[in-house]
């Protein structure tokens, strides 16, 4: 076996982007390995590194050099490399020269074209180390960076500026220039722990050598698992748990090369302020940990992450506390100040907001989205009057001082002001559920009230900007389209909510004067369909069923739930594939029999007993079914529709559909159009794949 040797490659950076640090770093780490393969060198696993500070990948146990390959070429046939006296031609003597040796040497393989000349050499393996440096600047040049800059007056871009960079085989130095920096085996510590320079002696020392000499824990994983830890510790001494979200931990994580938690507090009277607006101060300001008690209550303390191990830690903790007290103040202030004047008095105020240049104000899109919302109020069963009331008040919230400064509260504080005014208890709700769901996996509405204004605003928005002419292209979605579209979707699923969308999109783009409803909605409709197939991608219904139910183009979303659902039951079916089968026979049969069959087969033309069979049986069948699919009980159907296969497939074997009577051909064209017909009241299954 050859020898093998560690690979490092690390690239020390100035302070790297905190949430794009581990995107980098995976990534990287992919591409090495991807460069490592294409090069035919195997190695036996890749460890990424990423701190502020640097990115770096530890390949294990790479071979020295290339495996030698055995290269063959070959020449021209052997009828046409020697004339009739077995002299070697003109064909034969250039490709001989072209390979250097002389026309003897040359070897003649059989392959199913005839024999034809050929030559064989051992193409010796080029030595890691000369194809190490062309694939590291090829990986870097591969990472997810979509603004790289330059620095100095070097030709070269990154995402930061190059200090220094690590290329280690084993313990040689790979001699090369990477991103203008030339390679070495010297690092860099901690900024204030080990400044200087730091040697790594070999490859495989990296990680050590960083945390014993330099203060730095380079692994990602080790860090985020060690502040993890801390955190939660620190939590237990004070009474409470931690709330560890895992996008602030992974950010925390970022920030930081010898993370060091500390406790620190502030005043009690802070908590009178909304729990929400602490935590945005403490986690999205300070990228604080924030504690809750037994009862799941806001405590007055939280824990920060130092990025040094001060020999007085009092005073670090002191410096946070210093840090955080004003901006606390600060949403005390704003919620003092906001509770002055009611979500109401700010109506008019929305008039000068513009929502879109075309489409109007804040105020506007708040009337628009208020009749809707009392329309879908109205269809569901629930009030229209208090979804009025929340859809007129829902933005309001964007002119007051606590949402001006913490924005990720829209919704959340006029949730708190509207109960505040006296508001009802479901409008009050409304203020932040109209922007539920808010990510994918996120909850729905809980209030009737919450729901109708969430779609409401959502199909607006929706209509009013395709009215436009800006549906999303591409990855370009600055209106968020996409998720507004699946927000109502899983609204009138998840919320088992028998309403049109279709009805809805022409009432919603009603409201408008400046486009013609019903062509626009058509097109929202069918955009939210290829949203509605992205849904059902993730909740595991199959891409075929998703499209049997499509072609017969239902427009109430949770009618089409209940036939995607029913159609993934069927399936499983012993009977399924057998009856797919013979729905796709009979729609080509139909399609190329042309016009329309009549609606019912006449039974005194029904000749052979196995169109009789069929014939009673569908009767039979139907008898049964209807009232289900009236109901929507799509999966019940189904399954009884199932005993037509033995019938069906009989018919087949027995009956000649294209008959050269008309009258039996028409007959029998009509008997099929009422199997598929039966069918199609819940999805056309000749679209199921095998």
């Amino acid at each position: 076996m050859a020898d093998v040797r560690d690979l490092l490659v690390e690239i020390g950076t100035e302070e790297l982007p905190p949430k794009a640090l581990m995107r980098l770093s995976e990534a990287f780490q992919r591409s090495m390995g991807d460069e490592l393969a294409k090069a035919g060198l195997a190695s036996q696993g890749l460890t990424a590194y990423a701190t502020p500070r640097r990115i770096a990948v530890l390949a294990h146990g790479l071979s020295e050099r290339q495996a030698d390959t055995e290269v063959q070429r070959r020449g021209p046939a052997v009828t046409a490399a020697f004339d009739a006296e077995g002299q070697p031609t003109r064909a034969a003597l250039g490709f001989a020269r072209s390979c250097g040796v002389p026309v003897d040497q040359l070897e003649q393989i059989e392959t199913e074209k005839g024999r034809w000349l050929a030559y064989r050499v051992v193409q010796p393996g080029r030595s890691t180390e000369s194809l190490v440096p062309s694939m590291v600047t090829a990986a870097l040049a591969q990472l997810p960076i979509p603004k790289r800059m330059r620095w100095g007056d070097l030709p070269v871009e990154f995402v930061r500026p190059v200090h220094w960079v690590v290329l280690l085989f084993g313990d040689r130095v790979i001699d090369a220039e990477i991103l203008g920096v030339r390679a070495g085996r010297v690092t860099r510590g901690h900024r204030f722990h080990r400044a200087g320079p730091l040697e790594i002696s070999h490859a495989n020392s990296y990680a050590e050598i960083l945390e014993k000499e330099g203060h730095v824990l380079a692994a990602f994983d080790q860090r985020r698992d060690v502040i993890r830890a801390q955190v939660a510790a620190k939590a237990t001494e004070l009474g409470g748990r931690a709330v560890i979200d895992t996008e602030l931990l992974d950010e925390v994580t970022s920030l930081v090369e010898w993370p060091v938690a500390l406790a620190g507090s502030f005043e009690g009277r802070y908590l009178d302020i909304p729990a929400e607006a602490l935590v945005a101060t403490m986690k999205n300001h300070q990228k604080y940990f924030h504690l809750v008690d037994d009862q799941e209550s806001l405590m007055a303390y939280f824990i920060a992450i130092a990025n040094i191990d001060s020999r007085d830690m009092a005073q670090v903790r002191a410096g946070n506390e210093r840090v955080i007290r004003p901006r606390l103040a600060d949403a005390e202030f704003f919620w003092t100040q906001d509770r002055k004047q009611t979500l109401a008095s700010r109506m008019d105020r929305l008039g000068a907001v513009v929502f879109q240049e075309k489409l109007g104000s804040l105020q506007d899109k708040s009337r628009r989205v208020a009749a809707l919302a009392a329309e879908i109020a109205g269809l569901a069963g629930s009030d229209p009057a208090l979804a009025t009331r929340a859809a007129e008040l829902s933005k309001c919230d964007l002119l007051t001082e606590m949402v001006g400064e913490f924005p990720e509260l829209q919704g959340i504080a006029g949730r708190y002001y509207a109960a505040h005014d006296g508001e009802p208890e479901e409008v009050a709700a409304a203020m932040d559920e109209q922007y539920l769901p808010r990510f994918a996996g996120d909850q729905i509405p809980s209030t009737a009230t919450g729901r109708a204004v969430a779609m409401a605003d959502r199909l607006d928005t929706l209509v009013g900007i395709f009215g436009l002419g800006q549906s999303p292209t591409g990855d370009k979605d600055p209106f968020a389209l996409r998720r507004a579209a699946v927000g109502v979707l899983r609204i009138l699923i998840e919320a088992r909510l028998e309403l049109d969308l279709a009805d809805l999109l022409e009432a919603a783009a009603g409201a408008y004067e400046i486009f013609e409803p019903a062509p626009v909605a058509a097109q929202v409709f069918d955009f939210m369909m290829e949203r509605l197939r992205a849904y059902y991608q993730e909740t595991g219904v199959a891409p075929d069923s998703f499209e049997s139910v499509l072609a017969t183009r239902p427009t109430r979303p949770l009618d089409f739930d209940r036939r995607a659902r029913a159609v993934s039951r069927f399936r499983e079916l012993p009977q399924a594939a057998s009856l797919a089968a013979a729905n796709k026979r009979i729609h080509n049969i139909l399609k190329k029999a042309g016009g329309r069959p009549a609606r019912e087969p006449d039974p005194a033309l029904l000749r052979d007993p196995a169109e009789k069979a069929l014939a009673s049986e569908l009767q039979a069948v139907r008898r049964r079914v209807e009232p289900m699919l009236d109901a929507g009980g799509y999966s019940e159907a189904l399954s009884q529709l199932a005993d037509l296969r033995e019938t069906v497939d009989r018919f087949f074997d027995e009956v000649l559909v294209m008959s050269d009577d008309e009258r039996l051909r028409a007959n029998r064209l009509a008997l099929l159009n009422g199997v598929s017909q039966l069918f199609m009241r819940t999805a056309d299954i000749s679209r199921l794949q095998a």
